[in-house]
C-alpha cells in the first residue's frame, strides 16, 4: 500500500508508470468500446416494454457510473493530499473535475433523452435526477473554485476541502431510489445479488462500462502528464524521455 502511495508521490514514477499503461488503457477501451457498440447496438434485443429506446442505457448508464466514480476518485485524492500532502493527489483533482463534469452532464442529458418517450416528460424534480443535478453544481463550482484560488497559498487544500464536503452527495445519488419513492428506477446492476437484466444486454453494458472507465484514465494520465511536463520540464529524467 505504501509503495502505491509513493509510486503516487513521485511524478517521476508517475510518469514512468503512465507511459507504460497508457498503451494497455487505449487497447482494452478500444476492445471493449468496439464489442459494447455492436453488442448494445446490433445483437442486443429490443427490450420487451421500452422496445428499441431502451439502447440508450449503453451511454446513460456508463455517463452515470462515471460522474459518481471520479468523484468518489477526487475525495480519495483529496484526503491523499491534506492527509499525506502528495502534490500529484491535487493534480488528479484538478484534471478529473472537467471530466467528472462532462460525464454528469451527459448523465443527465442521455437522461432526459431516455425519460421523455418512457415517463412522457423531459424533466421531472425526482430525487435521482435532483441529486444528480446538484452533483453537475458541485462540479462546476469546484472548477470556478479551481480557477480563482488555486494559484493562492494553500488554493488546493480548500479545494480539497470542498471536495470532501460535496462528497455527501454521492450517497445521497446511490441511494435515493431507496430511501424516497421515485420514478426512477433501481439499479440493474447489482454486486451481491443477479442482475435485473438478460445477459444478451448485460455484456454489452459491462463492456461500454469498462470502456469509460478506460476512457477517464486514459484522459487523466494525458493531462496529468502534459501538466507534469511543464511543471519539470528541466528535470534530467524528463529530459531522457524525450
Amino acid at each position: 500500500m505504501w509503495s502505491l502511495i509513493s509510486s503516487l508521490a513521485s511524478p517521476k514514477k508517475f510518469f514512468y508508470l503512465s507511459d507504460k499503461l497508457i498503451p494497455w488503457l487505449t487497447a482494452f477501451f478500444i476492445l471493449s468500446f468496439s464489442y459494447g457498440m455492436i453488442g448494445g447496438l446490433l445483437i442486443a434485443p429490443a427490450d420487451y416494454l421500452q422496445g428499441e429506446g431502451f439502447r440508450i442505457i449503453y451511454v446513460h448508464v456508463p455517463c452515470a457510473f462515471l460522474s459518481l466514480f471520479i468523484y468518489a476518485v477526487m475525495a480519495g485524492a483529496a484526503a491523499a493530499g491534506i492527509i499525506f500532502r502528495l502534490k500529484l493527489a491535487f493534480l488528479v483533482i484538478r484534471h478529473s473535475a472537467p471530466i467528472g463534469a462532462g460525464f454528469t452532464f451527459l448523465s443527465l442529458l442521455t437522461g432526459s433523452l431516455w425519460g421523455k418517450p418512457m415517463w412522457g416528460t423531459w424533466w421531472i424534480w425526482d430525487a435521482r435526477l435532483t441529486s444528480e443535478l446538484i452533483l453537475l453544481f458541485l462540479y462546476l463550482g469546484i472548477l470556478l473554485f479551481q480557477s480563482a484560488i488555486a494559484q493562492k497559498p494553500r488554493g488546493e487544500r480548500a479545494v480539497a476541502i470542498l471536495v470532501l464536503v460535496g462528497f455527501v452527495d454521492i450517497p445521497i445519488i446511490h441511494y435515493s431510489v431507496y430511501w424516497w419513492n421515485t420514478l426512477h428506477q433501481g439499479a440493474t446492476l447489482k454486486l451481491f445479488a443477479p442482475s435485473a437484466i438478460d445477459a444478451s444486454m448485460l455484456h454489452p453494458l459491462l463492456a461500454m462500462i469498462a470502456a469509460f472507465f478506460m476512457y477517464y484514465f486514459i484522459v487523466l494520465f494525458v493531462r496529468m502528464r502534459y501538466d507534469l511536463t511543464a511543471i519539470h520540464a528541466n528535470h534530467h529524467w524528463l529530459r531522457d524521455k524525450r
